[in-house]
């Protein structure tokens, strides 16, 4: 996800503005330590699935990293469809809210007490249902008590960029990432799947990679509309004989890996079905913000 120039509206400090705020500087603990979280959510066309569970989210992270968040995530929410009414109806956007801490106690010990917040909401179209390629990477996802893993933490994502490039430098999109024992994890920015003679499986929550939100709703929508759903171990040869292999995510939602660790894999019949479901329920779902010509269907 590139984030050159792009139209968005930004909340920090009391004060909306169409231009980035400038809120940090070197000394600051965020900017040299990494002591920040963010939740990720989505606007497309004036829906916005499960936002308040993201918002819900990014205060858990927050609390898990030792910060105190000067905002409750029914806040957050109401900040979070603010924007998305400024940004208007037609827009499909990445939302962003973010907590960070200021200061230090001592040399490098976050200070919880200079927790601050800032809100990102900015224009991100969802990509095409194409698919992508993969690779099982040399890298691998730390357990617990190797890193804040049960945080949406922004120190846990330099592992998956570099992972992804070492995959993009071997002819593929995006990375497999396996845990600390040896099984698989997730992609680098999204969870995995792979279905197999009809049945949908992902890897059990082990809480070394996150329990993705659009992965807890594919689960149930999948399990309501009758198709068998796994959640166990997958070991990374498993992947060479999947029937199919598919991403979830707050970014993409539903994805096709449709070349993985060299071999071509079709688009399969359970990858769209969890898209197909997942765009049913959230056309379900009320919209933040409607056209004229929404409002009347």
């Amino acid at each position: 996800m590139g984030l050159g120039p792009m139209a968005g509206v930004y909340w920090y400090d009391g004060v909306w503005s169409s231009e980035e705020p400038k809120m940090i500087g070197p000394m600051d603990h965020c900017f040299w330590l990494g002591s920040v979280i963010f939740d990720g959510s989505r606007s497309i066309t004036g829906w916005a699935p499960d936002l308040d569970r993201h918002c819900a989210r990014a205060v858990r992270s927050a609390l898990t990293m030792g910060m105190k968040p000067t905002k409750t995530a029914a806040e957050i929410e109401a900040l979070c469809r603010e924007g998305i009414r400024r940004m208007g109806p037609e827009a499909t956007l990445y939302i962003r809210p973010m907590f960070f801490i200021r200061k230090g106690l001592g040399a490098s010990r976050p200070d919880p007490d200079s927790t601050d917040f800032c809100l990102s909401l900015y224009d991100a179209p969802l990509p095409g249902w194409v698919g992508f390629s993969a690779m099982v990477v040399p890298f691998r996802r730390p357990a617990t008590d190797m890193a804040p893993t049960d945080a949406k933490a922004a120190c846990l994502y330099p592992n998956g960029a570099r992972a992804t490039a070492w995959a993009v430098e071997r002819g593929h999109d995006m990375a497999v990432l396996c845990d600390a024992a040896g099984n698989v994890a997730e992609f680098a920015s999204s969870n995995l799947w792979i279905a197999k003679d009809g049945v949908a499986i992902t890897p059990a929550v082990n809480h070394t990679f996150l329990n993705g939100i659009t992965r807890q709703r594919v689960i149930g929508l999948l399990r309501a509309a009758g198709v068998p759903v796994e959640e166990r171990t997958i070991r990374p040869e498993e992947l060479d004989t999947a029937d199919e292999v598919f991403s979830t995510g707050n970014y993409a939602k539903v994805q096709p890996c449709t070349r993985i660790n060299g071999r071509d894999v079709p688009v399969g019949p359970v990858a769209t079905k969890a898209r197909d479901l997942y765009f049913d329920w959230m056309r379900s779902q009320p919209r933040v913000v409607e056209t004229a010509a929404q409002a009347a269907e």
